[in-house]
């Protein structure tokens, strides 16, 4: 009988939605070992004999060179996803697994994982499109199909690698690739892992790209799978029985505006989104969910931004001086961190903040939020020319915030 193994990559305000997940692999593949891959430090009282979780893999265990360096060059999405692949390998080596499948933590099983490995004996590697149907809306190919061509043709919230020759030569591929260029830079063609895999097909023969509609079900494909079913009697997608559903964009509000706009009478898809609210609540969603990740900070506390992010990845001459540029202490261990030499007016490289895009399927509370991050971007740039203009960046980034904040 073959090794089946599922894991997640979370950081500890995710806990609650990688503990829906978890329950739900173990409810339908009660024999498949699941693992926690976490960015993180664990909240107090959390006790794994009580969790769905068989381990906990620390992301400051696994193989990367200079490991505090490399974590401050990532924000929290890019971070989450950069371990992905080492996660991977990780299991592969340590666990001696057959068969590997990563879901994302916003995801939840409806029925057992025998399909997906019957793919994987198979195939060395199995992934999920965005969409298999043609749109046929014009809203439809706004919101979908060009999303695809944006942040990538396939959603990497799930994979499936097998175990053999060429599975591990994808999955080095794809570790090295996180490791050294897991970004969201849009102008450089980069979306985190996604983009990467576009790739994939050219690269690998041993690959299946999975068409059915019952696998990693979302917002952009519902307007061609037709959810139907309950709880009582299960969940069909097009006649099939569903697989597994993607709960992507509860954060940010665009589940709820996209089921509004493709699904608003369908009862099967509002009645998952209350189940799966119930769900993550049942887990701790109102005590975990706003935990700041330990990793945003520097040690005196300071919250670490974007821009001195940015500017760390970007310039050798910081990386030298401050290898551990979350500490009070300089290379030489004297008492001078990094922060103190990221000074506001610091310029960040050309393409770095130059466009500000916005998706037209993104939801309000997303455009908000981006635009305060951007106001506040320019407010400390070369572009705030006298005080007078950074006081009114400062204040369009503050009341920008504070809707974000407050919006449903």
């Amino acid at each position: 009988m073959s090794s089946v193994h599922t894991y997640t990559s979370i950081t500890a305000n995710y806990l609650p939605k990688a503990r829906v997940l978890a329950h739900s692999v173990k409810k339908y593949s009660p024999d498949t070992q699941f693992h926690l891959l976490l960015s993180d430090d664990l909240p107090e009282g959390f006790d794994l004999a009580q969790e769905p979780f068989d381990t906990i893999i620390y992301a400051e265990d696994l193989p990367v060179d200079n490991f505090p360096a490399w974590v401050f060059s990532h924000r929290v999405v890019e971070l989450c996803t950069a371990v992905k692949g080492l996660g991977l390998e990780y299991i592969f080596e340590q666990h001696n697994a057959d068969k590997v499948f990563y879901f994302d933590p916003d995801m939840a099983l409806f029925d057992t994982l025998e399909e997906l490995c019957a793919e994987l004996d198979q195939h060395s590697v199995v992934l999920t499109p965005h969409q298999t149907e043609p749109e046929t809306t014009v809203d439809g190919i706004l919101d979908n199909e060009m999303c695809s061509l944006k942040y990538g043709v396939f959603n990497l919230g799930f994979l499936g690698v097998a175990n053999r020759p060429e599975g591990r030569r994808f999955a080095q591929w794809w570790r090295d690739r996180l490791r050294d260029y897991c970004r969201d830079d849009r102008p450089m063609g980069l979306f985190t892992d996604q983009k990467w895999v576009n790739l994939a097909p050219c690269f690998f023969d041993d690959l299946k790209v999975l068409r059915k509609p019952i696998f990693n079900v979302a917002t952009w494909n519902i307007s061609k799978r037709e959810v139907a079913g309950d709880f009582d009697n299960g969940f069909t997608v097009n006649g099939l029985p569903l697989c597994f559903y993607h709960f992507s964009g509860f954060d940010s509000g665009d589940q709820e505006g996209m089921l509004k706009k493709y699904a608003k009478d369908n009862k099967t898809l509002w009645a998952m989104r209350e189940w799966y609210i119930a769900e993550c609540e049942r887990y701790g969603q109102s005590e975990l969910g706003r935990i700041p990740s330990k990793y945003a900070f520097f040690d005196n506390g300071d919250k670490i931004t974007d821009t001195q992010r940015l500017i760390y990845r970007t310039r050798p001459n910081y990386q030298y001086s401050f290898p551990n540029p979350f500490s009070q202490f300089d290379r030489d261990g004297r008492k001078s961190s990094y922060r103190e030499h990221v000074i506001p007016e610091q310029i960040l490289e050309p393409d770095t903040f130059g466009v500000v895009s916005v998706s037209p399927g993104a939801g309000f509370k997303v455009v908000m939020s981006d635009m305060s991050h951007y106001f506040d971007h320019v407010a400390s740039s070369h572009r705030a020319v006298n005080g007078f203009k950074r006081i009114l960046l400062k204040g369009f980034a503050f009341i920008m915030r504070n809707i974000a904040k407050h919006a449903a």
